[in-house]
């Protein structure tokens, strides 16, 4: 099973959480087939799976969790994000080096090909027919579900709001007295969510005393670009959740502290609940205690 979504028929809130990134199931295939046994953890949005789960546990929030690594293919990037010269018997495409594969030639396109202080990740090429059948069988139909389950809660609620959950890496001080963001809020600089819902995430995490910042460095992908759709009543945000927080010092395995942000995100998810109704124009929802 390529992903796995939760949303009840009578679902208690307008919000959906997504985990694209998580995805740790891997055919031995594409394991053979890495140059170094590590790579996958460096891709890898590291137990944001686990994470999302014991949100929508606590709130009621529907779930989509991906199962197919961001190895396989990168559920954030574009179908025509692609680095052509990793695919053998590649179509011939007209223009290779246009905006829609801006990212694959950067190396973490649709399927990624290099990584920062690695290299090459991979130690043979992908076939034209092993990169459309992960299209058809694992991309396509994600997409097409996140569509279809972000409407019925824009149907039931006249609104509907997407949280696409990440996490990054600890960010690094640009000068000694910056305050490093734990938590990235991204909107796509205004295009795919309601400001409102934007700011009050902000202020969340601020009255929380944990550091965050909007679409710094982190503005949002492909998920954003194609879900996001304020005048259909449809808004989504991604959340970057730095791994310090929730991991162990390796960055490898849940931490101790692991239960706490997931009692904060999901004091954020009631709190936005209420907000995203209301947008709706359904008052009926209330607001939630913090």
């Amino acid at each position: 099973m390529p992903f796995e979504l939760t949303l009840p028929d009578t679902a208690p809130l307008p919000i959906l959480i997504a985990a694209p990134h998580g995805g740790r199931a891997y055919p031995a295939p594409v394991m053979e087939n890495f140059r170094s046994s590590e790579t996958h953890l460096r891709l890898e949005d590291r137990h944001i799976d686990t994470l999302a789960v014991e949100i929508t546990r606590q709130t009621g929030a529907g779930l989509l969790v991906a199962h197919t690594p961001r190895a396989v293919i990168d559920l954030n990037r574009a179908p025509d994000d692609v680095d052509w010269t990793m695919v053998s018997g590649a179509k011939k495409i007209a223009m290779r080096h246009s905006l829609a594969n801006r990212r694959a030639r950067s190396g973490l396109g649709l399927v990624p090909r290099r990584l920062s202080g690695v290299g090459e990740i991979w130690r043979r090429p992908l076939s034209q027919v092993e990169l459309d059948d992960r299209i058809e069988t694992v991309h396509r139909p994600y997409h097409q579900a996140l569509g279809l389950a972000l409407e019925q809660l824009r149907d039931r609620w006249g609104a509907a709001l997407l949280i696409d959950l990440h996490s990054m890496p600890p960010l690094r001080r640009r000068h000694t007295d910056e305050i490093v963001p734990e938590f990235v809020i991204g909107d796509r600089f205004g295009a795919s969510c309601d400001g409102r819902l934007v700011s009050s995430a902000i202020d969340h995490f601020n009255e929380a005393g944990r550091p965050a910042s909007q679409n710094r460095p982190y503005s949002g992908g492909y998920v954003l670009d194609r879900h996001g759709a304020p005048r259909r009543g449809i808004h989504a945000i991604q959340v970057e959740v730095c791994r310090s927080t929730y991991l162990d010092p390796r960055l490898v395995q849940p931490g101790p502290r692991m239960a706490s942000i997931a009692k904060l995100l999901a004091r954020l998810v009631r709190r936005l609940a209420p907000q995203v109704a209301e947008i709706g124009g359904d008052t009926a929802l209330p607001q939630a205690a913090e």
